[in-house]
């Protein structure tokens, strides 16, 4: 791709101006506005739109067709101010009527994910719409679509003036204004034009220097949120200490003057108070119709405070009342309520950047510029292909490639989960993230950063973290009832305290209705629906990262709760079971001259990617290839194309489908114990192949593992019987629980026959072949034997292959299922106790309004540390302790 694109230039340079709207407009013209930075590329765009109110109802645009097709864009925003389990409920409601999807939360994260149709709303005007209707910020998170450089800009008029590097022409540069200088973001091809090739023509106007690498928006967001907590319960706790000495110290005369300061403090403190709760409070009880903790914090505080005060009027009367003032109450509860925010803020915090997997990447890379010795030290982000860079001992590999000289052992259980150092020599590769031994590795790239197998895994782990299972979902519902049951029984708890000291203590009205008002408060505030709604978010999140650093990667979370329950696992054969390493012992070869029939095979099986196909082209060698069209792989059976030449129709796979079982001729064939591969044009015989694979090294002892659980093994492939049989002989797996010749839809069929008879299924597969029973099963298990890690089949992905991954995941499951339940119990306990000890039902043991400000504390902190106690618990030692004493 040249640099020099002057026809582009002049639109390219045009994108690079921030593209102004008017709030709240709409794009008229239908086109897709890629996010709230990358603005609208058509000038027709500019302004046209029609100012909309933004509190208002969208069911309109859904319905307006005029508009055009839909065109959908998956949006995920980071989310400050999130800060009690009320908030991802307030949150969604702020999506009604917009032309939204797939709508997930999550306040651990502090994210949104959504898809929106950007020909009925852009992703600014959406942002507009949820900052309108919630107290909270937003940030698009962006993904990538390719290479981008983030590189500082100190003449932006020179700079605009050169010609620049053509990326994709439908995402402009993004322009971050700040002090003195200017952040530009570029985006490229990185397949067409390399990072530091790129930085080395935009020379005009630059530093020549890369922006700081920003920290990921959720992750910041989550600091900025924990910084402003810590000191708004700083400030408060200034404020409170000298009120509790004015109200607890032995003080007599002139009270007035301390009690007048306690006032000004108080005042001060409510001040901070409402402008924290407040605004959230109103926005969503308008909004939403939602009554949230905002509120219930807002109401008990003002409460608290205005009794305060009229408390001190009647003192500065001279009619001090018997009760005196509540000043040290409400600037206590005010101040444990913050304390209570910014611990669960931290811990919430600690717990996302713990988890995140991104960290693994390393930085800076050390480039080989000439020779083997000669380096330099450059930044991650302007490696590009064809790069060769350096390893040293003890550190961590930069990205994904394959070692061109040296030797060592590298350690990839942060990877893959296989905790035994893996012996890397020329020719091997090697995987971003992992920690090379005591040798000295020289790596060939073959992968960018942003799409090595860290970025890919973290990609994975975060879809599974936002996700929302049935069981979070029902611990949200409970959470949207708690705050009104709450409120009815505290109103129960203020009217029942009155008649109690009204007609049994005899005391007055105003007294009694004083006592009352401390009881309903206290039980206002001593609740707390955090512990409930963070049970199990907070354990998938630990659970989500444990399991991606054994090399387990979920890509559903609810089957993290599932997998403890499976009764049935179920194994592919080939590729799985086996090495997929299939290797031709035997070919006898029928009509036609030997090589011309491998030039035919060849023509059809070059580029088919399943291990018969590939060991018997690899087989026929080097050969000229024959002209196959209309190629085609059906799952389960061979592979079928169109000889250019001829027009006879060549096709290459197993007996059953070419019908050629009968054929006495072929007998020996089809009873020995080897995978066949027939090859046939037309209806003539043209070869058969005998292929022999390997089993896996832990095959056997994975399932001889998951049989002493009492979990029934089972082994479907649409091999011959024979082959089958061998390996099922090897592998201690009864004939019973075996079937061989097995399609796409017997497979299917065999795990919906155990579904029926009430068994929880796990089927690992590794291929195409297996899409339908990936999807079949309860969960369906994707073994990587390539680099591909993502099949849209299955639920979880094995990142290594090593089928132990398969009783670890259970574990994880069990042990994670466990935290859920006892975080739930603990929720449940606490708020119960808590409740009836603030209403004053046990009468000589309450909780005090002023402490009851600690409920957060003591709730959240048990359930964040339960779920954290994860990280640090062993999965898999008994395969540890094999591979040892193997």
């Amino acid at each position: 791709m040249s640099f020099d694109c002057d026809s582009h230039r002049k639109s390219f340079l045009a994108r690079m101006v921030p593209h102004i709207r008017r709030p709240g407009s709409y794009s008229s013209s239908g086109h897709k506005c890629h996010s709230a930075e990358d603005s609208c590329c058509d000038e027709s765009n500019s302004g046209s739109g029609e100012q909309e109110k933004m509190s208002g109802d969208f069911s309109q645009e859904l319905d307006d067709l005029e508009q055009g097709p839909p065109t959908i864009e998956h949006v995920t925003l980071g989310v400050g101010g999130m800060a009690c389990s009320c908030c991802p409920l307030q949150l969604v409601t702020a999506f009604r009527g917009m032309p939204v999807s797939n709508l997930e939360t999550s306040l651990v994260l502090a994210r949104v994910s959504f898809y929106v149709d950007t020909s009925r709303l852009s992703v600014e005007d959406a942002i507009i719409v949820l900052q309108k209707r919630t107290k909270y910020t937003f940030m698009r998170i962006d993904v990538e679509r390719g290479q981008v450089l983030e590189v500082l800009v100190d003449n932006w008029t020179s700079f605009s003036n050169q010609p620049l590097p053509c990326g994709d022409p439908r995402i402009p540069p993004i322009i971050h204004p700040q002090p003195e200088k200017t952040v530009v973001r570029i985006h490229y091809d990185a397949s067409q034009v390399g990072a530091r090739d790129a930085l080395e023509r935009l020379q005009v106007g630059l530093t020549r220097q890369l922006a700081p690498l920003r920290e990921s928006p959720d992750i910041a967001a989550g600091a900025k949120q924990s910084r402003q907590a810590g000191f708004l319960f700083l400030f408060s706790a200034a404020l409170t200490i000298p009120v509790l000495v004015f109200a607890w110290a032995p003080i007599t005369e002139p009270r007035l003057i301390f009690e007048s300061i306690s006032l000004a403090f108080a005042t001060i403190i409510q001040a901070v108070v409402a402008k924290e709760f407040f605004p959230g409070a109103s926005t969503t009880l308008y909004h939403s119709g939602l009554v949230g903790m905002d509120f219930l914090i807002t109401l008990t505080t003002s409460t608290v405070y205005i009794s305060s005060v009229v408390s001190f009027a009647y003192l500065a009367k001279g009619k001090a009342l018997s009760t005196g003032t509540f000043f040290e109450t409400s600037t206590l509860l005010a101040t444990l309520i913050l304390l209570g925010r910014c611990v669960s803020a931290i811990a919430r915090q600690m717990v996302a950047k713990s988890v995140s997997f991104r960290s693994l990447q390393e930085q800076k890379a050390l480039l080989i510029t000439s020779g083997r010795e000669s380096t330099r030290e450059v930044d991650v982000r302007l490696l590009q292909y064809g790069d060769i860079f350096k390893v040293l001992p003890h550190s961590r590999i930069v990205t994904d490639g394959d070692v061109k000289y040296g030797g060592s052992e590298v350690d990839e259980s942060m990877i893959t989960g296989e905790p035994t150092p893996v012996a890397k020599s020329i020719g091997n590769k090697v995987i971003a993230g992992s920690l090379n031994g005591s040798g000295e590795l020289i790596v060939t790239l073959t992968a960018l950063p942003f799409e090595n197998s860290i970025s890919r895994i973290a990609a994975l782990v975060d879809h599974v973290q936002l996700s929302k299972p049935k069981t979070e979902a029902l611990a949200d519902s409970v959470a949207s009832w708690f705050v009104p049951i709450i409120i009815v029984i505290s109103l129960i708890d203020f009217i029942a305290w009155i008649l109690v000291g009204i007609f049994i203590r005899h005391q007055g009205k105003g007294e009694a209705t004083v006592l009352a008002l401390t009881y309903a408060i206290a039980t206002l505030i001593v609740s707390c629906p955090c512990a409930i709604s963070l049970a199990f978010p907070m354990v998938v999140l630990i659970a989500g990262s444990v399991a991606a650093r054994h090399g387990i990667v979920f890509r559903d979370a609810e089957k993290i709760k599932i997998a403890r329950n499976a009764t049935h696992v179920i194994f592919d054969k080939t590729g799985t079971l086996t090495k997929g390493d299939l290797r031709v012992v035997h070919a006898d070869y029928y009509e036609g001259e030997p090589d011309e029939t491998n030039g035919l095979i060849l023509g059809l099986l070059s580029d088919i990617v399943h291990p018969a196909s590939v060991a018997v082209a690899s087989y026929v060698g080097n050969i000229k290839a024959a002209n196959v069209e209309n190629i085609k792989s059906i799952p389960g059976s061979g592979v079928e194309g169109v000889l250019q030449a001829s027009g006879d129709i060549i096709r290459a796979g197993n007996p059953d489908w070419l019908g050629l079982n009968g054929l006495e001729s072929i007998k020996n064939h089809l009873d020995s114990h080897h995978t066949i591969v027939c090859v046939m044009i037309e209806s003539s015989l043209r070869a058969i192949f005998r292929l022999q694979d390997h089993v896996r090294e832990d095959s056997a002892k994975t399932i001889a593992h998951l049989t002493s659980r009492g979990i029934t093994v089972c082994m479907l492939s649409g091999d011959t019987d024979g082959a089958v049989q061998d390996i099922a002989f090897a592998l201690n797996i009864p004939k019973a629980f075996t079937k061989s010749r097995c399609s796409p839809t017997d497979k299917q069929k065999y795990i919906n026959e155990i579904q029926n008879l009430g068994g929880v299924v796990i089927f690992c597969g590794d291929c195409v072949n297996d899409a339908v029973a990936l999807k079949q099963a309860d969960i369906g298990v994707h073994i990587m034997t390539s680099s591909d890690m993502t099949s849209d089949a299955s639920d979880v992905v094995l990142t290594a292959p090593n089928l132990s991954g398969i009783p670890i995941m259970m574990d994880i499951s069990r042990a994670a299922f466990r935290r859920i339940m006892f975080n739930f119990v603990w929720a449940a306990i606490y708020n119960v106790v808590a409740v009836l000890m603030a209403a004053g039902i046990f009468i000589h043991v309450r909780i005090p309004p002023a402490l009851a400000g600690l409920g957060e504390i003591v709730s959240v902190i048990p359930v964040v540390l339960i779920a954290f106690w994860l990280k640090y618990e062993s999965f898999g030692g008994e395969f540890r302790r094999e591979r040892s004493v193997v």
